[in-house]
């Protein structure tokens, strides 16, 4: 079965913040990472039995959900996990939050990349706690972090290490020789490893493979958490189904307890959708990559060869990380804001001559935007 990525599904009058955000203005959204695809076939159709039931009391997470889990990690990543290992959780970004509440005092700190996606650092700072940033810069076409460049600058204080892998927003794909680098550092400094690995099943580069920072060795699973979900691979964002693994049993306790009483239970909703969606959804997940490389392929082209823009093709996710230093634009994010194209503005992440594209869109409206954007930096 094929399936059409650039069938138009108009959001514009819907509740999404995406296109909520520039309502009844000329302004392209191409900001906030959800997709205008509509998700697989089998999620909606799995939603739709469920709510003719018409019975919405509390629910579990279903079996067949944990074993396609545990199934999934195993074929996918070579991963070997237990059921008893997954925390359920409503949304990943809560689980940066609890990660860090859970495994940091007030009067510790944790480390992390920049430019990072903005939920990181806000985190960090949680009831007044401080972060320390690893620069990232360009190496052979990619994003890589240096963390050699911290060791002068730790105190002792450090107890986290939060990763981003693929790398929001730069791309990047970390090699394995690449997250041994990192565990050398943690089991250096002693830190607890919190993985956002939430872009996993999103990797555009041909032949590239996802590994997850706690398959490397026991090591690193035993001081690590991993943050999954389907909702960035299949579009379902809104509906909230997210998870952390926890191998070890006693950080696992720490993390589930810090959520208890404030942290809500995953919707019965989600459940469905997240089930139906790793059960049913690699045809639709094929061919989505397929044409999400496309559209990565069209911005790398048409980007670097406007007048002051820079990009790297991102290896993984589905954001391009847009350096416009050499355009000199006082703000890049509100001089394309004002040509009509709401992107991510780069000084949220730490980077404020950078802006970020969501490239999950169909092609006939990521095109209108180029074309705008070209057009803004031909007319200056």
């Amino acid at each position: 079965m094929t399936f059409n990525f650039d069938q138009w599904v108009d959001r514009s009058h819907s509740d999404s913040v995406k296109w909520n955000k520039y309502r009844d203005s000329d302004v392209i959204p191409l900001w906030v990472a959800d997709t205008d695809f509509k998700s697989p076939p089998a999620v909606i159709n799995a939603l739709q039995q469920r709510v003719a039931e018409g019975v919405f009391g509390y629910g579990s997470p279903p079996q067949a959900l944990i074993e396609n889990i545990v199934s999934r990690m195993h074929k996918r990543y070579d991963w070997t996990i237990k059921p008893e290992w997954i925390v359920w959780l409503p949304g990943l970004v809560c689980g940066l939050n609890l990660a860090v509440r859970a495994f940091t005092t007030a009067q510790q700190a944790s480390i992390m990349p920049s430019p990072i996606y903005p939920p990181f650092m806000q985190a960090a700072q949680s009831e007044g706690r401080r972060y320390f940033s690893a620069v990232s810069h360009q190496q052979d076409k990619r994003w890589i972090t240096d963390y050699s460049q911290l060791e002068t600058r730790l105190d002792g204080s450090e107890k986290l290490l939060m990763l981003c892998n693929p790398y929001n927003p730069g791309g990047t794909v970390y090699r394995r020789e690449e997250l041994l680098a990192h565990l050398d550092f943690a089991q250096r400094h002693d830190l607890i490893v919190c993985s956002d690995e939430i872009h996993c099943d999103l990797l555009l580069e041909p032949g590239l493979c996802h590994i997850p920072f706690a398959s490397l060795n026991e090591e690193a699973a035993n001081r690590s958490v991993t943050l999954m979900s389907p909702s960035k691979t299949f579009n379902l964002a809104g509906l909230g189904a997210s998870l952390a693994i926890v191998p070890n049993e006693e950080l696992r306790l720490k993390f589930a307890l810090t959520a208890q009483g404030i942290v809500p239970h995953v919707n019965i909703l989600a459940f469905v959708a997240a089930t139906a969606a790793y059960s049913d959804g690699q045809n639709w997940l094929t061919d989505q990559l397929t044409y999400l490389r496309g559209n990565r392929d069209l911005v790398f082209q048409r980007i670097n060869a406007m007048p002051g823009l820079r990009m790297l093709k991102n290896e993984g996710t589905y954001l391009g990380w847009i350096d416009a230093t050499e355009a000199q634009l006082p703000s890049p994010y509100r001089f394309f804001l004002d040509a009509g194209v709401g992107l991510s503005d780069g000084k949220d992440f730490g980077s404020p001559d950078f802006v970020r594209i969501n490239l999950g869109c169909q092609r006939a409206l990521l095109e209108k935007a180029l074309d705008r954007m070209e057009s803004a930096l031909a007319a200056r």
